[in-house]
C-alpha cells in the first residue's frame, strides 16, 4: 500500500470510528463502544470527566436512572500526521428531562474535537473534548414553559448554559469552563491539537 493509499485508509477508519462512537454509545452497546478508546483514553463531558471505561460505567448508571442523552453527527474533518490525528465532528447533543417541573428538550450544537493515535495497527481515541457552540431549551408540550433560575443559568458559558442548567438540576456537577465557539479555552485546545500532531505529549 502506498503512502497515499495508507492515508486514505487511515482517514476512512477514523471516520468509521467516530460514527461508531455515537451509534454504539446511544444504543448502549457498551462492549463495542469500549473498542473506540485506547486504555488511557479520556472523555471530557460537561457532566463527567474520566477514562473511557469510567465514562462507560457512569453512562450505564445514567441509563439505569432514566437519563436520556443522544448524539447526532454532521460533517467530519480529519488532520493526519503519521500515527496521530486530530478530528473535528459537527454534532448535536440532545437531552430530555424535567426542568422546574416541565418536561424539556435541550439541544446543544458543537463539535467533538478528538485526539487519536494508531497503536498496534488500531486507531483509538486518546482524548475527546467537545466544543460547545450554542444551545437552547424547548418544552416538549407546546404551551408550557419552565421558570428558570436566572442566576443559575448565567453561571455557565452561553454555549451550553441550558444543558448545564438541566444537568445541574438532575444532580450532576457541571464543569464550568468547557471550550466554546470563541475564547481562550478553545484557543488553548487548538494549540494542544497542533502540538499533538507535531508529536508532543498530550
Amino acid at each position: 500500500m502506498s503512502g497515499n493509499d495508507s492515508a486514505v485508509e487511515d482517514d476512512r477508519l477514523i471516520r468509521e470510528l467516530l460514527q461508531n462512537w455515537a451509534i454504539w454509545r446511544d444504543a448502549g452497546d457498551w462492549e463495542r463502544f469500549r473498542t473506540v478508546w485506547h486504555p488511557d483514553g479520556r472523555m471530557m463531558a460537561t457532566w463527567t470527566q474520566g477514562t473511557g471505561d469510567e465514562f462507560i460505567e457512569i453512562s450505564k448508571q445514567a441509563w439505569a436512572r432514566g437519563v436520556s442523552i443522544l448524539h447526532f453527527l454532521g460533517g467530519i474533518s480529519v488532520d493526519l500526521a503519521g500515527h496521530r490525528a486530530i478530528s473535528q465532528t459537527k454534532m448535536t447533543i440532545s437531552q430530555r428531562s424535567e426542568v422546574e417541573g416541565v418536561l424539556c428538550d435541550v439541544l446543544c450544537t458543537g463539535r467533538f474535537y478528538d485526539f487519536l493515535e494508531k497503536r498496534g495497527g488500531r486507531w483509538g481515541i486518546v482524548l475527546r473534548q467537545p466544543i460547545y457552540e450554542k444551545d437552547r431549551m424547548d418544552p416538549v408540550t407546546p404551551g408550557t414553559a419552565p421558570v428558570l433560575d436566572r442566576a443559575l443559568l448565567e453561571r455557565f458559558p452561553p454555549g451550553y448554559r441550558h444543558l448545564a442548567y438541566l444537568q445541574t438540576r438532575i444532580g450532576y456537577t457541571v464543569k464550568p469552563d468547557m471550550p466554546g465557539l470563541k475564547g481562550p479555552e478553545v484557543e488553548a485546545l487548538y494549540a494542544r491539537g497542533a502540538a499533538w500532531l507535531q508529536g508532543k505529549p498530550l
